[in-house]
Formats: structure tokens, sequence, C-alpha cells
């Protein structure tokens, strides 16, 4: 189905948002009103600007307060539409939208508002208009698309129909299958939005918290199928009013807006992108450091051993179990200080991962690869991670295990796929009981947190989990994690709540969970080492002694090592972090039972130790 998108969802002036939308493979755009009021180009010249972007202007909108209205009011709004339908001939716009009335003039009269909508579309069908009636969910009388389709019904006018918005339709939970009782010719066009459920003024809802399909927790798909089944086949077009969006840059804007079409159409079951491949487990997570020495004592304090070196680039191989960290000094790509800038996943389709990432518009990034290197694709998040996509296959020589015992103790594993890239490197394995990668948490852009939230759904194939809010000591953040059905892989996304959060601006740190068995084993043996953990307020554990009971002596230990507590209906959950290390700390965790969290409830506690260490 042809795509288009409303002006309004995007920032910047007119020109901007045409060549963003065109950017991003739209076919056509709904023309909001105030962005050709504010533009100083003509309408025909605005039309000439779209046509040859290869852009049609599907819908101008919006025309409010039209209908139901006493007789002297809607012979000035007659006169008010007829300067807007010459206004559309000079556009090049067929549609417009007509949004249920919420002036207080409005009266609780459908033969009237039939009637005048009838008249209105007299009008419209002279200048070659249709006019597209949209409830709002606010309407003062009419708020429901089955009242609205009563009264076009009621019309009977070749060029009058409805317009369906999922946002004032599915936020009202109203249900979509009585859209299939609408012709299909008279369902003019279909605006879409997503939402995340919030309980707040539905018009406030509206306004300032619509998304892109895919990005909130609306049925838009349901919908859509609703719509096509009844005989539907104009375009799927956005319409979003985000204080976000209208902030951020329209090009990767319009690109996300896209993005989520082509996921809508998937879900809906009118097309078929590549399908998702889901990666099934870490290979690697790397880290860019313009000195490894910055980062390398505490890998070795954490059980970590270097057991390769690529063979062209100056990229270090260390391994503890099967939990792979590359360490990246390149002085080209390096950050200043020790960042988090890579994630290897395990994949039984790399080809197909990288196949459906470039059908969603993920930027495939290029790759300096010798002859002899392995074949990686790569692709960026929102946030500027790179994500790989790797076949791992590898076999164990006996006594190579996760156990502290493990590793080098009687032969290490033999690396196949990526790793063969990897001369090995003398080394003396001392392990501490660490298995393998649990989770990776990467900070996102405050402008990009939903764009991430896509991504990791749709390119990466992930299953989002519910938003949080953690507090900081300065102010709330938003967490959502992503993974795939057996937790092998676990992606945490989190964003402050200010631009100064961004990771660029030197915001928050971003860490790497590694799994352990036994974690005040493992702490311990990372303690004498040298690790330094991150302190944990005695009053943490004061208030952990009145949520639980513990065994004898076992709530100490936990105080003299610094590890964290969390308890479900599922499991137990045992954690404790390393100090930050330039942009990257550790977390060392235990999951036991069912347990699926990440322990939010004592993300306010570890910020708030961050915090004061760095004062």
């Amino acid at each position: 189905m042809r795509t288009s998108i409303a002006t309004v969802s995007l920032s910047g002036t007119l020109t901007e948002k045409l060549a963003a939308a065109a950017r991003a493979g739209f076919d056509g755009v709904e023309i909001f009103e105030n962005d050709l009021i504010g533009s100083p180009l003509s309408p025909e010249e605005i039309g000439d600007r779209a046509a040859d972007l290869g852009l049609t202007i599907d819908l101008f909108q919006p025309m409010r307060d039209i209908e139901a209205v006493p007789a002297d009011e809607f012979a000035r709004n007659l006169r008010r539409a007829e300067h807007k339908f010459r206004l559309m001939r000079r556009l090049g716009a067929d549609t417009v939208l007509v949004c249920s009335s919420v002036s207080p003039y409005a009266v609780d009269d459908d033969a009237l508002a039939a009637e005048q909508l009838r008249r209105l579309s007299d009008l419209a069908q002279e200048s070659g208009i249709r006019v597209a009636y949209e409830a709002l969910a606010w309407g003062r009388h009419v708020s429901t698309y089955e009242h609205a389709w009563r009264i076009v019904e009621a019309a009977d006018h070749p060029a009058l129909g409805v317009c369906l918005d999922s946002f004032h339709i599915l936020a009202r939970g109203s249900d979509v299958t009585g859209i299939e009782d609408i012709p299909g010719g008279k369902i003019f066009f279909l605006q879409l939005a997503d939402a995340p459920q919030m309980a707040l003024d539905v018009l406030q809802w509206s306004r300032h918290h619509r998304c892109f399909p895919g990005q909130g927790d609306l049925d838009v798909a349901g919908l859509v199928r609703a719509a096509v089944r009844a005989g539907y086949d104009g375009p799927l077009s956005l319409e979003v009013f985000n204080d976000v969006f209208r902030q951020a840059d329209a090009g990767r804007t319009a690109i996300d807006a896209r993005r989520s079409l082509t996921l809508l159409q998937e879900s809906a079951g009118l097309t078929a992108p590549p399908a998702p491949v889901v990666p099934t487990g870490f290979a690697f997570v790397e880290i860019a450091a313009a000195d490894a020495a910055r980062i390398a004592p505490l890998l070795t304090a954490l059980g970590f051993s270097r057991t390769a070196r690529h063979s062209g680039k100056p990229v270090d191989l260390w391994e503890q179990g099967e939990a792979r960290i590359l360490i990246n000094t390149d002085t080209g790509i390096h950050r200043p200080e020790p960042s988090l800038t890579a994630v290897g996943l395990e994949s039984p389709d790399p080809a197909g991962a990288s196949a459906r990432a470039e059908s969603l518009l993920a930027p495939v990034l290029p790759r300096r690869r010798a002859p002899g290197d392995a074949p990686l694709d790569a692709v960026a998040a929102p946030d500027g991670t790179e994500f790989f996509f790797c076949v791992t296959e590898r076999t164990q020589r006996p006594g190579a295990t996760g156990s502290p015992d493990g590793p080098g103790a009687t032969g290490d594993s033999v690396r196949t796929g990526w790793t063969g890239d990897f001369a090995p490197a003398p080394h003396t394995p001392a392990p501490i009981g660490i298995t393998r990668v649990d989770h990776v948490a990467l900070t996102q852009p405050w402008h990009h947190f939903d764009e991430a939230t896509l991504f990791h759904r749709g390119v990466l194939g992930l299953r989002p989990h519910a938003s949080v809010d953690l507090a900081d000591p300065y102010g709330l953040l938003r967490s959502r994690a992503a993974s795939n059905e057996d937790g092998t892989v676990r992606i945490a996304l989190g964003v402050g709540a200010s631009p100064t959060e961004d990771p660029a601006r030197g915001g928050r740190p971003q860490h790497i969970a590694l799994v352990t068995d036994d974690l005040v084993s493992t702490v311990r043996r990372a303690l004498a080492a040298g690790a330094r953990m991150l302190p944990v307020p005695a009053n943490y554990y004061d208030d952990l002694a009145a949520q639980h009971v513990f065994a004898p002596g076992e709530l100490e230990t936990y105080r003299d090592l610094g590890i964290l507590y969390d308890r479900d209906e599922k499991g137990e959950f045992r954690h404790c972090y390393t100090v930050t290390t330039g942009r990257v700390f550790f977390e060392l965790v235990e999951r036991g039972g069912g347990y699926d969290g990440y322990g939010a409830r004592n993300a306010p506690v570890r910020l708030a130790a961050q915090h004061a260490l760095a004062e």
C-alpha cells in the first residue's frame, strides 16, 4: 500500500519536511495548514516542490468546527471552505480533513450535521475535492468513528466519506471490527499513530504523546487489518503529535516513521519483508579505548584473559567462559575514554539478519576487511552502537568450561567463525566464575528512545518489555529492556530526563552484565585480584533486612561485598557493580529460579552510589 506522512509529524520548515519524507521513501504527504501558512512559498511552488520530490499531496488538514452549527455560523464556514478549496486546487490536493466540531456553538443534532456536511460536500465537489470527516476523541457531540459514519451515511454524498484515525479510535477503546461494516469506498483516508498507555486527559495524551506504530501499546495493526478487510485501498498515513519528534532531526525521524510503517504492514499481513532473524546469544561486546591499559587491569581482576590478537587490527580478544570482550585501540575510531561501541550477536542467519536490517532502513556500516577476514555485516543502532551479526561455531576441549577451574585447565576452545581472524596469544587463565554475558545496558540519546525501541524490536527481532521509571538523585530515568525468548540476549535501553544525558555530551556510562553461578565467590575472587566494587550505603541493607528474611550471616556477607538483592515470585537476583572506568562499568549477576528482571528496585541505590563516588 502507498505510504504517507503528515508534515506535523516532522520538525523544520515545510520544504525541509518534504525533503525528509521523500528521502525516507514516502509516497505522499498530508499538508498541515500551519505549515502552509508559515511557508514563504506559494501553494503552486509547494505543489511543484512535492512533485519534483516524487510526493503526492494526499490530504490537506484540518478544517475545524464546520458542522451542526447555527445558520449564520455555517454561512461563515462555507465562505472559509470556499477559500480553502481554491487554495487546495492551487496546491494540487484533492482531499480535505474535516474534524468533528468542538465549537461551543455546535448542537447535538445528527440530522443538522449531515445536512451541513452535504452542503459542504456540494461545494467541495464543484472543486474536484473530497471531504473526509473524522471523529475527534474529544469531539463535542461526535467522538467515535461509528457516530461519524452514521452522519456520513445519512448525508449520502459521493464527495463525503470518513477519515479513520487510529489514535482517536483506539484511545477510546472502540471495537475496530465495526470498521468492516463501512464500505471501503467510503473510507476516504486512514491516519495512523500509536501511543503508550497513560492515565491522561485524551486531548493532552493526543497532543504530546503519540508515537509511530510499534512504539506504543495500541493495536494499530488490528485497525489496519479491519480497514483493509472493509475494502480500503488508500495510503497508510502517519499523523503523530509528539514533543520530542518536533525537536528531532527531520531526516532520521522520517526514516524511523517509514520503518514503523514497514513493520506495521508486516504485522497486518500486508507485506512480507525479509523475516526477522532472532539472535541466539552474545558473540562479543566491544570496548573502544585509546589506551588498553585503562581497562585491562579491571578485566584481569574480573578473571578475563587476553587470549588472542586480531591478525590485522589493533583489537584484542579477552575471554572467560563464554563471555568475550574485544578491546579496540584503533586510533581512527576510538573515543577519548573507554566506551562500549559494538555488540556482536550470534545469529542463525547473518545474511538474513542483514537483509532484514536493510529492508527496514537501518544503516549497514562499511567494514575495513582483509581478504582472509570473516565476513561480518554490521548495522548502526540509533545511539550509534554497532551491531554485528555473527556465526560462532565452537568446539570445546575437555576441561574448557566456565567454572573457576575450567578454561585453560586442559585446553582452550577451538576458534572458528569470526574468532578465526584472531591469532592466539600466550596467557595464563585465572577465571573467577564468570560464564557468559547476561545483558548490555545502552544509554540512549533522550530524543531517540522510541526509535531505539522500534529498532531493537523490528531490526534485531527482540521482544520489548514494559517501560519503567527509575529514580535518580537528579531526575527520573526511563528504562526499557528487550530480549529474545530464552533470555540469552538481553539489551536494556535507558534514557535520562534531559539532553545533557546524551552519551555524546558526557552523559551516563553504559555497562556490561556478566553471569556467575556463585556471586559471593566471584566477588571475593575479584576483590582479591584488585577489582574496585561500587560501595553500597549501609542504609540499603537496613532496609533489605526489613523486606526479606535471610539465612544467618547472609545479609552480612552482602553488606561486606556490596551485593544487592531482589526477589520476586519466580526467583532471586543477586548483583553488584564495579566502579566506572571511562564510560564503562561492569555488573556481576546471579539469577536464581526463574527471575527474569534486572533488579530495577535497586537501580536508585546504584545511581546514587555512582553519583556519590563521582563527587
